[in-house]
Parts: C-alpha cells; structure tokens; sequence
C-alpha cells in the first residue's frame, strides 16, 4: 500500500486532472441535454479491491438501478475500467426529452449514449493531460430488472487485489435524475501513473 500511496503533491495533480476532466465531460452532457449539470468534488482513495462490491449491495441493492461498465487501456500499461451506476426512477423523463421509445430497450440505449458521453470524454480529457491515449472495450450493461444484478455487480471486475477509486457523481439539476461514475484503476497501473503525475509535475 505504501509504495502506491500518492505524495500530496501527486494527489493534488491528480485532483487538478480529473476536475478539468470531468468538467469537460459535464459540460458536453450539458448540451447534449440541454440542461445544466451539477458537480460534487470527486473522492479519490486507494481501496482493497474485496471491498467495493460490498459498497455496491449497501448503495444499490433493491433500488431500481441499471449499471454500465468501460474497459480502456492506454500507453504503458495504464488502463482501468469506468463504472457508471443510474437510479432509474426518473429515467424516462430523460428518454421522452430526447425522444426515446417509452420502453426497456431504448431506455437502456439512452443510458448507453449517456455514458458513452460521459465516458469517452472524460477518459479522453484524461489521457490528453497525462499525455496518454486510451482505447475502449464494448460497454456492458447490467440491469436491477436481472435476479442476480447483485452478484454481476460483485464479479465485473475485482480480481484486483488494491485500486485506485475516483467516485464522481453528475446531477441533473432540471430532472431529479443523476449518476456516479467509479473510476477503477489496478494497483500496478496505479504505480505508472504516479511516474507520470511526476512527470507532469516536473514541467511546472
């Protein structure tokens, strides 16, 4: 744990990142939509991997929730997986706005498109700044409306032993309707990008 630990020099440079990140992302979701998207300021911490689908059950269980996952891998042996989790009560306000089908399918391709915007722009925003560039996996998507919602979420990705965890949360402000990203990054992809954090560091 202490060789990954991040310096508050580090921690401080990745905070900077990530907010013009997801600055950027809010702001394309914002006219996607039409609508004014609220920020929280991110958590970021090193986490035993064992631990989050735990946090998963206590936040999602019995809620109607859906539940999208992103693979990307960068240069370098960086890589992670984004996870974007949605409470669905208000989700067809959302659809019927931008003219989806009232339906299971096209809500759950809104919420692919969703992502994809939150996802994608984010992640690239990130890279550009690390001097990086990441390539993408098939989303995959896991709804409440499955028996074993629970035990999808708890094998979509821990085999790692420790994680970096970025939590972000957008809200909707107009339509009671938000998410919360889960930036995932495994422990020996944590050790590259602390080397670059110094990197960028260095050029200050």
């Amino acid at each position: 744990m202490t060789e990954m630990s991040f310096t508050e020099e580090q921690r401080d440079c990745l905070q900077e990142l990530i907010n013009v990140a997801m600055g950027l992302a809010s702001d394309k979701l914002a006219r996607f939509l039409n609508t004014f998207v609220h920020l929280q300021v991110p958590a970021i911490g090193l986490v035993n991997a064992a631990d989050i689908p735990e946090q998963f059950r206590g936040q999602y269980q019995g809620l109607n929730s859906s539940m999208i996952s992103l693979g990307f891998f960068g240069d370098g042996g960086l890589r992670g997986e984004t996870i974007l989790l949605y409470q669905l009560d208000n989700a067809g306000k959302i659809s019927a706005l931008l003219g989806y089908d009232d339906d299971a399918t096209s809500e759950t391709e809104m919420l692919t498109d969703i992502s994809s915007i939150l996802t994608t722009t984010f992640l690239n925003g990130l890279a550009e700044q690390l001097d990086n560039s990441f390539s993408y996996a098939a989303p995959r998507v896991i709804s409440s409306r499955d028996n074993d919602f629970i035990s999808k979420l708890e094998q979509t990705a821990f085999h790692w032993q420790l994680a970096l965890k970025v939590d972000i949360r957008y809200e909707l402000t107009d339509y009671s309707f938000d998410c919360n990203m889960i930036l995932l990054i495994p422990g020996e992809a944590v050790l590259k990008l602390k080397t670059i954090l110094d990197n960028v560091l260095a050029e200050f």
